[in-house]
């Protein structure tokens, strides 16, 4: 691959196809038959357990087995399919990464139900951002799938009649997925990493608007920024790249979804969330963007123990209610024990007239009492290792903005956060 990693000779765009052949040979032929039409060169990863398929792959059940460290056998006699397919994610995870760092796979596409799912996606995250990766599965779009197996750039398509043999409706979706990998191969483009990338977190722009000023401001200083939509999946993808030290700095400014998963809401990051930079060692400045609220599906009727509380209905999709003042102190030893876990430089910047565009006074989620109480309880909880630095404005002014860039350039200037590239 060239620089952009964009595929050096066009004709030879290997695509590796990962699935259970004892069970779907004919959904995966008909995938290597189209990738191939559409210009691809497909190689099949088969990742059966109990019998080979009626094809002969590129990789067969043995060959995992020994990427796994293991023989078939200690896989079929392991216990039950649960342990059997976790041994052969292992072994299809190191196969697949071995392949791609040798160039010999420019992209993949996984197939299955909720047991191949779930070793599709394992093998999904071993290939790096950038890398085309598709996944065909019966339960995609589910809240089966935990977001933290979800790679940042993992593209999915639902299976639609597609428990058992093709059909019509299966022949359209498949072909549709080989088509969109072999196209993501030849054109797509990977990071070029010409410029130090500094993560940062968002809800929306109305909500939040914070960026609308430090994102030119940090583009001017010679940075790329990139801003996460924190609506669970968001943040989830923020967090994977955190784990792969993939910033150079963290502006963390919404953390809202911490809140979302300690209250157990579908609209989660996962249990790490605001964890992983700090794991890292990246430079993290963190603020609580919209901490007051707890987000639920708007399309759900409210659940009882929110009832009564103030709403806000953002649109069809996604409503708010407003945490208790308890609650908001609760949350705050819990962000503070996550951020404990950085071993980073950290910092925590304090807005004292609000955290959202929705708590201003006169709109539905005002509640002077709760902030206070939030702002008291974080500045005893944090750790001294932290830096804690209030600042009196509302997270949306420019106030705020400015002294966040205020601490970055100290930062710069100090050495702990690289400089710019022109």
């Amino acid at each position: 691959m060239d620089y952009n990693g964009k595929v050096e000779d066009p004709n030879d765009i290997a695509i590796l196809i990962v699935g259970t052949g004892d069970t779907k040979s004919a959904e995966l032929v008909f995938i290597a038959e189209t990738v191939r039409q559409a210009g691809g060169r497909p190689i099949m990863m088969d990742v059966s357990v109990l019998k080979d398929p009626p094809y002969v792959p590129e990789y067969s059940r043995f060959d995992i087995a020994e990427s796994a460290g293991v023989s078939m056998d200690d896989i079929i006699h392991s216990g039950d399919e649960n342990t059997s397919m976790a041994l052969m994610a292992k072994g299809a995870m190191a196969l697949a990464e071995r392949l791609y760092l040798q160039g010999d796979i420019h992209g993949a596409v996984l197939l299955g139900g909720s047991m191949g799912t779930d070793l599709a996606l394992d093998v999904a995250a071993v290939l790096p951002l950038g890398v085309p990766k598709l996944l065909i599965s019966t339960i995609a779009h589910s809240h089966l799938l935990p977001p933290e197996r979800i790679s940042p750039d993992l593209m999915t398509i639902l299976w639609s009649g597609g428990l058992y043999g093709l059909n019509e409706i299966c022949r359209c979706i498949l072909s549709q997925a080989a088509g969109a990998i072999v196209g993501a191969a030849r054109h797509g483009c990977r990071p070029r990493k010409e410029k130090p990338l500094v993560g940062m977190t968002s809800l929306g722009s109305s909500c939040l608007s914070y960026m609308k000023i430090l994102k030119p401001a940090l583009e001017q200083r010679g940075y790329d920024v990139a801003v996460f939509h924190s609506t669970g999946m968001g943040g989830r993808a923020f967090e994977a790249i955190a784990a792969q030290r993939g910033f150079a700095a963290v502006l963390d400014f919404c953390i809202q979804e911490v809140s979302n998963h300690h209250h157990g809401t579908v609209v989660t990051s996962g249990a790490d969330r605001l964890e992983n930079a700090g794991l890292a060692g990246i430079p993290q400045i963190v603020a609580p963007g919209a901490v007051d609220m707890i987000d639920l599906p708007a399309w759900q009727a409210i659940p009882e123990h929110f009832a009564g509380r103030p709403y806000h209905a953002h649109n069809r999709l996604l409503g708010s209610v407003t945490s208790t003042v308890e609650q908001r102190r609760e949350l705050a030893r819990v962000i503070a024990g996550k951020l404990a876990k950085g071993t980073g430089p950290r910092a925590f910047l304090l807005p004292l007239s609000g955290v959202q565009e929705w708590d201003r006074e006169g709109e539905p989620l005002h509640d002077p009492d709760g902030h206070s109480a939030f702002v008291e309880e974080i500045a005893v909880s944090l750790p001294d290792d932290i830096h804690l630095e209030r600042v009196e404005s509302h997270i949306n002014a420019p106030e705020f903005s400015a002294r966040a860039l205020a601490l970055f350039d100290s930062w710069v200037a100090k050495g702990v956060i690289p400089k710019g590239q022109p």
